[in-house]
């Protein structure tokens, strides 16, 4: 993906809520993606993992589930697998049933180019390419969408997000990552826009 030489509307309002972002929330909320990074490596050292297993296990153990406490849930699964395989399966989660059982498939999973598929859903698979510091995935969720369209909305107003809107929506944050980058001179990737815009939009709305 490129820089287009028409902006979209939609990228514009993604740039506009950037333009809104304190100094620290722009640094602070930049480098999350990177510490988040950085706990699953020291998870994958202390289990002997590799790294996308561990941040496969995070991403499939993240819905509904407040990040510390996502972390801990990853961390004990993790290690439950390694000490015994078999009662990793009764390890509390915070999270849905179905979730821990595609963190196991992904913890028996020998290739690494698997885990996504095994994620299998368009926020999880994106939050794990953001973790592991691929720039041209984002996540997107109901204020990540609302962000886009330029207007607070509910989340049960905000409609079902499908494969090609989803892209679009993607496509737009990268293209906001152009406009910005260009404005300010920096060097920011489409997944720390949005980790700035979406903390921003929820400190502006006080959500």
């Amino acid at each position: 993906m490129g820089y287009r030489n028409q902006t979209t509307m939609t990228a514009d309002n993604i740039a506009a809520v950037f333009t809104l972002a304190t100094a620290s929330e722009r640094t602070i909320h930049a480098s999350w993606y990177d510490d988040a990074r950085a706990a699953a490596i020291a998870i994958a050292d202390a289990t002997a993992l590799p790294l996308e297993t561990v941040v496969g296990v995070i991403a499939a153990l993240s819905p509904n589930n407040r990040w510390e406490r996502n972390l801990v849930d990853a961390e004990n699964v993790c290690r439950t697998f390694v000490a015994d395989p078999e009662s990793a399966e009764s390890v509390k989660v915070c999270t849905y049933g179905k979730m821990l059982t595609k963190a196991i498939q992904i913890l028996k999973c020998s290739e690494p180019e698997q885990i996504p598929g095994i994620l299998n859903g368009r926020k999880i698979t994106a939050f794990y390419h953001c973790i592991m510091g691929d720039k041209g995935h984002v996540c997107v969720d109901g204020h990540a969408y609302s962000i886009w369209i330029g207007d607070r909305l509910t989340m049960k107003q905000v409609p079902n997000i499908g494969k090609k809107l989803y892209q679009t929506i993607t496509d737009d944050y990268v293209q906001a990552s152009y406009i910005i980058n260009a404005r300010y001179n920096l060097n920011l990737k489409p997944y720390q826009i949005q980790s700035i815009t979406w903390n921003t939009w929820k400190r502006i709305h006080n959500v």
